[in-house]
């Protein structure tokens, strides 16, 4: 019997999980559970992947800060969260059916599940370099 091979692209996404560091919202007891949709190479854009992933946060979850080298949309699917990014000057409540957009390079300062007794649950879709994660730690 032949063994199979995993696609490339499998092993990619299941390297995003074992760099240390390399993803914001990682693995970790206590991190949020972030699941990757789909992930492509467009043919319109050279050098760059898309990302379509979901992020869980279970009651009152919180991030890490962490920054994006390339453009993240994000969209409130269940629940409440609350978002700020450097510059901004407090953070903002998104609730579900609201999104926002965070240009290239920005830095997540902020970004938790208002609710305590509740889930919430975003759609994020990332354009970001081919070798680069969606997020990086954040060193001030």
């Amino acid at each position: 019997m032949k063994p199979r091979l995993l696609p490339v692209s499998t092993l990619i996404v299941a390297s995003l999980f074992t760099l240390p560091g390399a993803w914001a919202h990682g693995p970790e007891p206590g991190q949020e559970a972030v699941k990757i949709l789909q992930e492509q190479l467009p043919s319109n854009a050279a050098g760059k992947k898309a990302i379509m992933l979901t992020v869980s946060y279970a009651p009152g979850q919180k991030s890490v800060a962490h920054q994006h080298p390339g453009a993240v949309m994000a969209y409130v699917l269940e629940g409440t969260v609350v978002s700020q990014l450097k510059g901004e000057p407090r953070p903002v409540t998104y609730k579900a059916g609201e999104f926002w957009y965070e240009a290239p390079g920005s830095v997540h300062l902020v970004s938790y599940n208002a609710s305590e007794t509740k889930p919430a649950k975003l759609l994020v879709w990332s354009l970001v370099d081919e070798q680069r994660p969606v997020t990086e730690p954040y060193q001030p």
